[in-house]
């Protein structure tokens, strides 16, 4: 299934989540290597609304709050390298509205 175009990205995700450096559970090295930096935090956000979310998502079950969605896609950085990715979706049953969770590197 399709999640919807307009679905909510939060910019602090982004850049209080995804490329900031954290002790646990640290993406931003990753997305380092692909050449996501706090500097260009818009870029991110604009390729994952452009390159993963017009892609198809896997429903994960409910959750608390509503459903929750995988979509995996192979994310294309601004340096032109290029890594598998897995991104979670969610959309709240009480709003209707779907938003960005997270992303992390697909494992095989």
């Amino acid at each position: 299934m399709k999640l919807p175009h307009s679905a909510i990205i939060d910019r602090r995700k982004i850049t209080d989540y995804l490329l900031r450096s954290r002790d646990e559970d640290d993406k931003s090295a990753f997305l380092a290597r692909l050449g996501y930096l706090a500097a260009n935090a818009e870029q991110l956000l604009a390729d994952v609304r452009s390159q993963i979310l017009p892609l198809d998502a896997d429903s994960l079950g409910t959750f608390a709050y509503g459903m929750k969605y995988r979509i995996r896609a192979v994310l294309r950085g601004p340096n032109g390298r290029e890594l598998a990715v897995v991104s979670i979706w969610a959309t709240i049953e009480k709003t209707g509205l779907t938003g960005f969770v997270t992303l992390y590197p697909d494992t095989p």
